[in-house]
């Protein structure tokens, strides 16, 4: 047998799994995450942010539903129209997972069936 290939460490010591790094590199918030953030006292914290000149558009132009800084209005405005934006909107509509729910699943009560939240595209306001 032969000594398997070691793969993406680029002869470097600090960088032991390149593969992992790039998992984590572009990590987004999950779904129970974006519903504590759609609560309208944290939406509120959100939508009005003040500058911050690291982040995309000086963080002016935040979605809510992706958790995802924008450049200017058009394109959130675009961002709004796209499959991705769609795709997230769908998941939010189901009630996230709770720790409540998983001891159902493992026979600590009855099942019951997860609840639908209404949820619609954050209205923008022209500044």
């Amino acid at each position: 047998m032969t000594r398997s290939k070691q793969v993406g460490n680029h002869k470097s010591d600090k960088k032991k799994n390149i593969s992992k790094l790039w998992k984590t590199k572009r990590r987004v918030k999950d779904i129970d995450q974006i519903h504590h953030d759609l609560r309208p006292e944290n939406a509120e914290r959100l939508l009005n942010q003040e500058l911050d000149y690291q982040l995309p558009g000086n963080a002016q132009h935040y979605c809510l539903h992706c958790a995802r800084y924008f450049v200017d209005l058009k394109t959130l405005k675009e961002h709004f129209r796209t499959k991705v934006h769609k795709r997230r909107i769908k998941q939010l509509k189901e009630e996230p997972y709770t720790q409540e729910e998983a001891e159902r699943a493992a026979g600590m009560g009855s099942y019951v069936a997860p609840q639908k939240v209404e949820v619609e595209t954050q209205e923008v306001e022209m500044k």
